[in-house]
């Protein structure tokens, strides 16, 4: 270990650790523009100088590491001095676009100004012409005239995803980040780039002018469009008071974990959010009415037909089809409830087929929670749906909450045969009105619990986003269906929130007891 003195601070850090993170640790904000952790320093802002005790001049923070005894100054005259003096030449030929950039409120580059700068620009020279909205990429518009050269994108494209769309071109005042030949940076993590950019030189078009950063809230999530379970936050709007917004979700970005995700997220998941708020199902249909119903009523009528079959001894009748968008305690609550309480036998798994995946983090299952369900104990091969759809008379089926990912055609031609089916969905589908029952479900985004990923890694998630409309989670309904079936209501009584359920989960699944988390 090395002690220091960062501003008359004292730290204890790591031999090797360099002075940007000494002072991180401590608290301390020393500024940046391109470093980031996931790559080596770099150098190329100029922004991290700090002053040295016995050193002649002022050394980078990025890349210069910590020796014992070390007597750092972040916040002395002359680093002060050079800060304005880096700023002043990056903003020389910076056009003046805060008011409609969309980056507007989490700009670096207008932190740093407004702490080290407000001055008054001395620059009588033209400013530099370079080009503005340039597409670089599916999703991507490049303005040449904000970049300031700090080469995370580049970065990113020769060391992550290794293929190298971008590079910087020309020298001197001329130097400019480009593409080579025209060909347009089009890899599954290209989004990334836009997430990376200190500055407003790389913009998305998905969010570009929908609205404006302070706007949004941003709330941690995990991204359940494949199985990798990637760390993310989902930015949505409240809206505003005088009118409603046309959607509530407007940005997934990235959220840091090293054991998952890393840095970063794929495309599918930054993009495809729209079923989080498109083709929603926020009222209870029974037999194809949307009358007021009350979920309290729903659950006496489902426990009915359940307690019904269980008394007859005809548990048997009752056929269950699941999808693995279910969390793990609502996959235990299934569990307990109708393989051990009623004894059911007829328990599939519907999902949705396989699709590309690639060498990084889209895997081919399109489902968050397969590995969880195995671990619980279901049998996740398909079934011969034929042969299980015969004698039943009563069928549950958790619907996949994406529009069309699923064939529900194995089903279709069997549901008027069955004396009752209740659907739980979270979307309007052509399938819905087959069935005598339709119950709105939250998303993984509207609910709390846990999901574990293809390596088997148990992650846990709060709510970031409010439910439509009548909009329930799953574990809820469960939870009080098991109590109005009164074959096990003390074991039932104890669960208040996914958080009850994962303890009672631990005790009993040697799984969930162990370290995965």
């Amino acid at each position: 270990m090395a002690k220091i003195l960062i501003d008359e601070r004292e730290c204890d850090v790591a031999e090797g650790t360099t002075i940007l993170k000494a002072a991180e640790s401590a608290g301390l904000q020393i500024p940046h523009l391109c470093y980031h952790k996931a790559f080596m320093p770099e150098g190329s802002c100029r922004m991290c100088l700090v002053e040295i005790e016995g050193l002649p001049k002022l050394e980078l923070a990025c890349s210069t590491q910590v020796r014992d005894g070390m007597k750092v100054s972040t916040k002395s005259e002359s680093v002060i001095e050079a800060r304005k003096g880096v700023l002043e030449c990056l903003l020389a030929d910076h056009p003046i676009d805060c008011p409609i950039c969309d980056k507007a409120g989490e700009c670096k580059l207008q932190d740093y100004y407004e702490e080290y700068g407000l001055f008054e620009s001395e620059f009588n020279e033209e400013k530099e012409k370079r080009q503005k909205k340039i597409e670089i990429g599916k999703n991507l518009l490049h303005d040449q005239e904000r970049c300031v050269l700090c080469r995370r994108c580049v970065r990113f494209l020769d060391e992550v995803t290794k293929t190298r769309e971008l590079g910087v071109f020309q020298r001197g005042v001329h130097a400019e980040v480009a593409t080579y030949d025209g060909i347009l940076v089009d890899n599954n993590y290209s989004g990334n780039l836009a997430e990376l950019c200190p500055v407003g030189a790389i913009t998305d078009k998905d969010f570009r002018f929908k609205t404006r950063t302070w706007f949004l809230q941003s709330r941690e999530s995990i991204c359940t469009l494949c199985s990798r379970g990637c760390n993310i936050y989902v930015e949505s709007h409240q809206g505003f008071s005088r009118f409603s917004l046309p959607k509530r979700v407007y940005r997934i970005q990235t959220r840091e974990n090293q054991m998952i995700n890393g840095f970063w997220i794929c495309d599918k998941g930054r993009y495809d959010y729209s079923y989080l708020d498109q083709e929603r199902l926020d009222k209870i249909v029974v037999n194809n009415s949307e009358d007021p119903q009350s979920w309290q009523e729903i659950t006496s009528i489902v426990a009915g037909e359940i307690g019904r079959l269980f008394h007859m001894k005809r548990s048997s009748h009752i056929g269950l089809i699941l999808q693995s968008w279910l969390s793990n305690e609502e996959l235990f609550l299934i569990d307990k409830i109708f393989r051990n309480d009623i004894n059911i036998g007829k328990i599939s798994f519907l999902d949705p087929p396989e699709e590309s995946s690639d060498d990084f983090l889209l895997t081919a299952e399109r489902t968050p929670n397969r590995r969880g369900a195995k671990e619980i104990g279901f049998d996740l091969q398909p079934a011969d749906w034929e042969k299980f759809l015969e004698d039943v008379d009563l069928l549950f089926v958790f619907a996949s909450p994406i529009k069309g990912d699923t064939d529900f055609s194995p089903l279709k031609a069997a549901l008027d045969k069955i004396e009752k089916t209740v659907l739980f969905a979270s979307h309007n589908h052509e399938i819905n009105s087959l069935f005598d029952m339709v119950l709105p479900m939250s998303l993984i985004a509207e609910k709390g619990g846990s999901l574990t990923n293809i390596v088997g890694s148990v992650q846990g998630f709060s709510p970031a986003l409010d439910a439509p409309g009548n909009c329930k989670p799953a574990w809820q309904f469960l939870v009080d269906l098991a109590k109005k079936l009164m074959i096990n209501f003390d074991f039932y009584n104890q669960f208040s929130s996914p958080e009850s359920i994962r303890e009672v989960m631990k005790k009993e699944i040697p799984y969930f007891r162990e370290e995965h988390e």
